[in-house]
């Protein structure tokens, strides 16, 4: 049974891409953001061996809910077995990720296409 593609919505765009489940976050992620993205994200890491990309090139602002969004992601993926790359190189994001130590569980990629190439034991894995 084929499952139907999750609905866009204001904050996120869910794609495939390459073998990958694509979850393009737009705008603000604030706690509005993270309320409407949080059960999208549980859907699309749900299954064994989830293969995920977050990508964060069009966002305009990111708080700790964001952060709770990527840090939960890590977690369900790594659970169930799965890998999990991601997309970043707006400077003040990366200094977020940074200053709290997830650039080193989750080193981001500057491009989709460089998270996608990246070897799987590069990912978000252990």
């Amino acid at each position: 049974m084929q499952q139907e593609p999750a609905p866009d919505t204001p904050h996120l765009r869910i794609r495939q891409d390459r073998g990958y489940t694509v979850l393009e976050f737009h705008g603000e992620i604030d706690i509005v953001a993270a309320t409407e993205i949080g059960p999208l994200l549980d859907d699309a890491t749900v299954g064994p061996a989830p293969r995920i990309v977050i990508d964060l090139t069009r966002i305009e602002f990111f708080d700790c809910s964001g952060l709770r969004l990527l840090f939960r992601a890590r977690g369900r993926v790594l659970d169930r077995g799965g890998h999990l790359h991601l997309v970043c190189a707006h400077p003040l994001t990366l200094r977020i990720l940074r200053a709290t130590g997830l650039t080193r569980l989750l080193p981001p990629a500057t491009t989709l296409d460089a998270a996608l190439e990246q070897p799987e034991a590069a990912s978000g894995t252990l």
